[in-house]
């Protein structure tokens, strides 16, 4: 249970452990302290267990949070490793889009050292995906375009800047 616990703290400050008879778990993180029954403690490590595995199936592809902490791309309904590719985390999915130009194909991705087909579905996955202001420019060839990115490039100071400007109405 302490694994699962991680996940949702800081790291130092939690602690898990059985009560003297054995009956109940003490949980504590940081300063918070509940005592859950064995059968409670079952639940809830099922229940963080459930979402930290999410998996959310789009149009073309699928993309699912698992057990590790790891981010796997995978086609919708395909089966093979050949049609996945796992990522260490979310984050890093999202520091490889980051890195990729305002409009970008699949060679744009092999670039990052991803193979084969595996760059085509991660074009689409980023297009499908709600996370990512992006959008298909094109179907053949396969590109997609950044939608939002004079958000991306102003610091928050030129935003405030700019929301003065508006005249009143």
């Amino acid at each position: 249970m302490t694994s699962l616990l991680i996940a949702f703290s800081a790291g130092d400050e939690i602690a898990a452990t059985a009560t003297d008879d054995r009956t109940s778990i003490e949980i504590t993180i940081g300063d918070d302290q509940r005592v859950l029954s064995r059968d409670a403690a079952a639940d809830l490590q099922d229940a963080i267990g459930d979402a930290l595995t999410e998996r959310r199936e789009f149009f073309r592809t699928a993309g699912e949070y698992r057990e590790d902490g790891s981010y796997e791309v995978s086609r919708r309904c395909a089966d093979s490793a050949g049609n996945a590719k796992v990522f260490r985390s979310f984050e890093e999915l999202r520091r490889l889009y980051e890195r990729l130009p305002g409009e970008f194909a699949a060679d744009d991705v092999g670039r990052t050292g991803i193979t084969g087909s595996r760059r085509h579905m991660i074009v689409r996955h980023v297009v499908e995906h709600p996370a990512f202001d992006c959008e298909m420019a094109s179907r053949k060839p396969l590109r997609a375009a950044k939608t939002d990115l004079d958000a991306a490039e102003e610091s928050p100071e030129d935003a405030d800047d700019r929301r003065a400007e508006l005249p009143a109405d």
